[in-house]
């Protein structure tokens, strides 16, 4: 952070650009920019707001919309007053951000006009919402942001935080179909920010142009503004990822620097005009979130003309964990350009056995993740908390291997989570959703290989005797009852499923064929 203020807490990051660099520009987005100044300014705001709602320290605060710049102003507000930002994955259906509101026990809830008819249709079953706020637009129930947050005075409320006061609760997909509440502290972003300035490609400094435009209830998204905005760089905020629009952005603003998931960059790189666009002030581009095909890598390289550098991390461990940089990528390809990298400093990651023992260079395990980014736990779920969380280490649920180097490779996942386009997705969820269907007798869902998504959701279904069912019905099916993106995109139709002798899916074996001939059961 320039001029090394004091940063105690999150809040404490506008407050020390305030009186550094306040006249700065911080955020850009849809026409507005907004100073260092006048963004710590707004946080009190939004802070004193919340403290007037009667709002208790620790209270957890619900934002429903795209991403904009007013989410960095709650965000960041929430920390003055010691609450937690609860950012809700706009993708999911209705009944899916019902229950993550319910269950993170949201007591104000900030949403875009786009979201007013769901939030209308869900707000009398929202048991602990009691103020809702409308972002963008007027809404004859509730009040409006902008005179809200400007009816409140902008005199800092201090309110004491502690490190290991929860400042962000992020909600991941559920492997026994509920989402999770990953409690991410103070101190977890605390100890992310500083390394990440400083280790990912040139040091960050105060004259880079941030692209943010992964959604921001994702680490990807949210933890990469924050990082931005803790350099003291300019974030340009993008509502949505749309290509045309991103590729008109990085040259219209001068963008230095960017994050994508793999499927975004092969968007961009098939996106017409992506060849003629100037992308000459980009230094780096970081991507992460899933494995990258190598010639998708090599194309994004000859696209972009950049430093690009690989990041593995996780919701729980606040983002990277390991770093792939720039040094690392050769245009021509090298093995070293299928690892994740190696530890960032003050992170240790050991691959084990189902005992926990350490295993040899090459010989594939769980990752296991001990770093003061750790999560707190998940929220109100302690027998989960438990089995991830075993005393300083973190058990991803990953499998992979570490080189003689210390390069870490991903190579299978112990858990049946499937990642399709950067979003986690998990089968037992998708089979509770399609069980549903009257025609289905038995149902397993896995992920299969594919060129635009990295992996696609593929049901694999057993019907009824004298059921007819097809593949267009049954994914609609499942499209009225959870998100789209966790929808199959394809319904094969088999006489059984196989199970073991206790009666559990034999997943393996189902994903066999689809997987064959590949090194890896990722894509």
């Amino acid at each position: 952070m320039p001029n090394e203020v004091r940063i105690d807490s999150l809040a404490d990051v506008t407050r020390g650009h305030a009186m550094t660099i306040g006249e700065r520009i911080a955020l850009v987005c849809e026409g507005r920019e907004t100073t260092f100044a006048e963004l710590d300014r707004r946080a009190s705001r939004v802070a004193n707001g919340l403290i007037a709602a009667g709002i208790g320290p620790q209270a957890r605060i619900g934002y429903l919309d795209r991403n904009s710049d007013r989410f960095f102003e709650v965000l960041f507000g929430a920390a003055k007053a010691n609450d937690v930002m609860v950012a809700v994955n706009w993708r999911l259906a209705p009944p899916e951000i019902a229950f993550v509101l319910n269950d993170a026990r949201a007591e104000v809830l900030f949403v875009g006009k786009e979201f007013f008819p769901v939030l209308e249709d869900l707000l009398p079953g929202l048991k602990d919402v009691r103020k809702v706020i409308a972002l963008d637009a007027p809404h004859s129930g509730w009040e409006e942001y902008g005179a809200w947050r400007d009816a409140q005075p902008e005199t800092d409320p201090q309110i004491p935080v502690d490190l290991s006061d929860v400042a962000v609760q992020m909600y991941t997909s559920g492997t026994t179909g509920h989402p999770k509440g990953a409690q991410l502290t103070h101190e977890n972003f605390l100890t992310l920010l500083p390394a990440a300035t400083n280790e990912w490609g040139a040091r960050w400094t105060i004259d880079d142009v941030n692209l943010v435009c992964m959604p921001l209830f994702h680490i990807a998204g949210s933890g990469w503004g924050v990082l931005g905005l803790y350099a003291g760089a300019r974030s340009v905020v993008v509502r949505d990822i749309i290509p045309t629009e991103i590729l008109k952005v990085i040259p219209e603003h001068r963008i230095t620097r960017a994050i994508f998931v793999p499927a975004v960059l092969l968007f961009l790189v098939q996106t017409p005009g992506a060849q003629e666009t100037d992308f000459s002030s980009l230094n780096l581009i970081a991507y992460g979130a899933s494995p990258i095909p190598l010639d998708l890598l090599r194309a994004a390289i000859a696209t972009f003309k950049c430093d690009f550098a690989q990041v593995y991390g996780l919701t729980e461990t606040t983002g990277a964990v390991t770093y792939l940089p720039p040094e690392d990528h050769d245009p021509d390809g090298n093995a070293r350009m299928r690892s994740c990298g190696r530890p960032m400093g003050g992170i240790t990651v050991r691959v084990v056995d189902g005992n926990g023992r350490d295993l040899p260079p090459g010989e594939v395990g769980e990752i296991i993740v001990k770093t003061k980014q750790n999560m707190k736990g998940y929220w109100n779920l302690p027998d989960e908390t438990a089995k991830a969380m075993k005393g300083d280490w973190f058990y991803t649920g990953d499998a992979g291997y570490l080189d003689s180097d210390g390069y870490l490779y991903i190579h299978d996942r112990v858990k049946d989570m499937i990642v399709s386009g950067g979003e986690n997705v998990y089968p037992a969820e998708v089979e509770s959703a399609l069980f549903g269907h009257p025609g289905i007798a038995d149902v397993a869902v896995i992920g299969v290989p594919d060129d635009k998504w990295g992996e696609a959701v593929k049901a694999i279904v057993v019907l009824k005797p004298g059921a007819e069912a097809d593949a267009a019905g049954i994914i609609a099916f499942a499209r009225e009852r959870i998100a789209a993106y966790k929808a199959p995109r394809s319904v094969d139709f088999v006489e059984a499923l196989p199970r073991n002798p206790s009666g559990k899916i034999l997943k393996r074996e189902l994903r066999d064929p689809y997987w064959h001939g590949r090194a890896r059961q990722v894509n």
